[in-house]
């Protein structure tokens, strides 16, 4: 896979090593795509242990991003970063391909 297809960015990164290391996992985030949220399709972030045979990786700083081939059709191309506002602190995606998407930032459509 192209490694510029997905991007994990060095504030995402730092995040994820963070909370791994106090799970005590790997620092490797999942992003998967499930059908549901106000727009059709949300964003599912979880730690994995360790990538799958099919999973695309991007890596920054020793953090891994792992996609499986079904999500990978939705969120090519993409930036995973973590944002801090006065309204909180979460991780966004940057998703070319979405056409829409909800005020929240967890949902959207193609």
């Amino acid at each position: 896979m192209d490694q510029h297809s997905l991007t994990l960015s060095p504030s995402a990164a730092a995040r994820i090593a963070t909370i791994a290391d106090k799970q005590g996992k790997p620092a490797i985030l999942r992003l998967s795509v499930e059908g549901g949220g106000c727009s059709g399709f949300q964003y599912k972030f979880g730690l994995a242990d360790a990538p799958e045979t099919e999973d695309s990786v991007a890596e920054t700083d020793g953090v891994k991003l792992v996609v499986d081939p079904v999500s990978l059709d939705l969120v090519q191309g993409c930036i995973v970063d973590f944002v801090e506002s006065l309204g909180g602190a979460a991780f966004r995606v940057e998703n070319p391909n979405a056409a829409a998407g909800c005020g929240c930032g967890s949902s959207f459509s193609v």
